[in-house]
């Protein structure tokens, strides 16, 4: 599948902003199952200073500067990418195993799966979490099936609802008010697993929609969306997702409860989203703004 994404992103500001510094995460990433056919980002006004690199997850990281005054900024992602469906992992480790794998030990031989374990700016470690998780994995279960479980009663017990939260309301009040959006799904699912001493990181990107039978799709409706993603030692699948030394990481969508397929776009993964945000920086100026995010995704 051939799937074309625009990200719009518009910041009106007042009073002008004299100059800025921006950190933009707006290019696909490349893996088995994803390779970027095109991209290019167009930034108004024309940046003083602007360079790519990877990250240290190995995201395309985009710096850039404005010296200019402006009242108005507009960052636009234009990207092709070409998908192909993921094969179903098998794996018959459990939990505990997994668990016991990643605790820590003086002296043990470095994993780099491991940081994912511990909390992150985004998702603390706390009893909440572990309560919530624990009804999910039954001692001596696999844990794959404890993983599609925690999945399943996420996209259950919680409400799906614009508004319900902002992008820094801690996850710990949208585990209490029972609703938020993708990102505190994806979050929460986190917060879970990394409470069972598993590691499990963010996945930001988008997922291919279809408008209702009969209508045309509208330009800017779609958005960006966020799953979940975990470490799974010894899958037996050798063209997976993302390999790595003696397993590999399995993605879960709590919003939907299905692990994502060709339909899906990866853009970037980190500990959270303070990691991989989008677009963010520092302005001088600029004390009021108005934000405008406009997506586009569609099959090519």
């Amino acid at each position: 599948m051939r799937i074309a994404i625009t990200h719009l992103t518009r910041y009106r500001y007042q009073p002008q902003v004299d100059n800025a510094k921006h950190m933009a995460y707006l290019t696909p990433t490349e893996h088995a199952h994803q390779q970027l056919i095109s991209h290019s980002l167009r930034i108004t006004p024309e940046p003083d200073e602007c360079e790519s690199r990877l990250d240290i997850y190995n995201n395309v990281r985009v710096f850039f500067s404005i010296q200019a005054p402006h009242t108005v900024l507009t960052v636009e992602a234009l990207s092709v990418v070409s998908t192909s469906a993921r094969p179903i992992l098998h794996s018959d480790a459990l939990w505990e195993q997994v668990q016991e794998q990643f605790r820590y030990r003086a002296q043990a031989p470095y994993h780099s799966a491991t940081e994912f374990a511990f909390a992150s700016p985004c998702v603390p470690m706390h009893a909440h979490f572990l309560a919530y998780a624990l009804p999910s994995f039954p001692q001596g279960a696999r844990l794959l099936d404890c993983a599609y479980a925690l999945m399943g009663r996420i996209h259950h017990d919680f409400i799906y609802e614009t508004h319900s939260t902002q992008v820094h309301t801690p996850i710990l009040q949208a585990l209490e008010q029972k609703r938020g959006v993708c990102q505190d799904f994806a979050h929460i699912m986190i917060a879970c697993l990394r409470a069972m001493g598993l590691p499990a990181r963010y996945v930001s990107g988008y997922l291919l929609t279809h408008p209702p039978e009969g209508q045309e799709r509208l330009v800017g409706c779609d958005a960006s969306h966020a799953w979940a993603s975990l470490f799974v030692p010894d899958a037996s699948d050798t063209n997976a997702l993302d390999n790595e030394a003696s397993g590999q990481w399995l993605d879960f969508d709590p919003t939907n409860n299905r692990t994502p397929s060709d339909d899906y776009v990866t853009l970037a993964t980190g500990r959270d989203f303070a990691d991989v945000s989008p677009l963010r920086g520092v302005i001088l100026g600029g004390a009021n703004h108005i934000l405008e995010v406009e997506v586009t995704v569609a099959p090519l």
